[in-house]
């Protein structure tokens, strides 16, 4: 039996106001400067090169700024050979004199010249089209999750897991508000990625919570939560610890293509193990859970079957 015995809902209200000034900030850095999106959602020039040894990306960010592209996005792509190129729209220049412009100012200070690999536009049309279709597939998901929780277990557990999901993703965005780093699709995916992890995590939790509700009956229900969020703490401790791991290494070690797509999820997966013990739990206790919502219907005729 887990002996150990933290008073977690009984610092509900300093989590309340924890959580409260977080969301408060990230609504407020959303309103403000909103988010920084990438060529994925803006539109703009993407312009791959080829260079004949390794690229040294610090130097080529500093000729491209040198020529007027100080807010291009240089990362490696495949090999230190192979570079990526993203460039903002411009008014009034074409796409083939921007690519013509960006192939300059990489060949201005190296002796020999790069190859052009690809050059690829991405629309203004077509971002705005990814950055609604980003959000409704966030929309939907929690609306399917409100949906499938209200079948699993009860209505007032699945408002209790989808305002842990809202809480987790509006923070997770705030984040990247405040520090103004590029948010592009694949922070989009890692964002939904969060979703899924934070929603399993609550999952467990309030799978515990449910068993103990039949057979702890003496207990008050806030008893009762607590003794679950201790059972399950084992577990979510070592779940989020093997995957910060494993998302800090991506972070330091991956390169800048994915250095985004490891910090949203690293942020997600701490305010998601957060949330599933300090959010999703206390709404269910503050909604006014007791043992009926949770126990099995009797059969009909079941005290006769029982019968020798």
């Amino acid at each position: 039996m887990f002996k150990q015995e933290i008073d977690f809902l009984g610092k509900r209200k300093i989590a309340l106001i924890f959580s409260s000034v977080l969301i408060i900030c990230s609504i407020a850095s959303l309103a403000i400067s909103g988010l920084k999106l990438g060529i994925d959602f803006t539109g703009g020039t993407l312009v791959e090169v080829g260079y004949k040894q390794s690229a040294d990306l610090s130097v080529l960010r500093k000729a491209l700024s040198e020529s007027g592209f100080s807010d291009a996005t240089v990362q490696h792509f495949g090999t230190t050979k192979d570079v990526l190129i993203r460039i903002k729209p411009r008014e009034g220049v074409s796409n083939s004199e921007l690519s013509t412009q960006v192939l300059n100012a990489v060949n201005k200070d190296i002796a020999e010249p790069v190859d052009l690999r690809r050059v690829e536009f991405v629309g203004p049309q077509v971002g705005d089209e990814l950055a609604e279709d980003g959000g409704l597939a966030l929309l939907y998901s929690m609306f399917g999750i409100l949906i499938y929780v209200a079948w699993r277990f009860e209505y007032k557990f699945s408002l209790g897991s989808v305002a842990a999901l809202f809480h987790d993703v509006i923070i997770t965005l705030g984040f990247f508000s405040i520090l103004q780093m590029e948010f592009d699709l694949t922070v989009l995916a890692a964002v939904l990625a969060v979703i899924g992890y934070s929603l399993n995590d609550t999952i467990v939790v309030y799978d515990r919570i449910r068993e103990n509700f039949r057979t702890l009956r003496k207990d008050s229900s806030e008893k009762i939560m607590n003794t679950s969020l201790n059972q399950t703490l084992s577990r979510t401790l070592m779940t989020s610890i093997t995957t910060a791991l494993v998302l800090i290494a991506l972070a330091v070690l991956g390169g800048e293509i994915i250095h985004n797509f490891a910090i949203a999820l690293l942020i997600g997966v701490g305010i998601g193990t957060y949330s599933s013990i300090y959010v999703a739990s206390p709404i269910v206790l503050a909604l006014g859970v007791t043992k009926e919502d949770l126990m099995l219907p009797v059969k009909e005729g079941e005290e006769i079957d029982g019968m020798p």
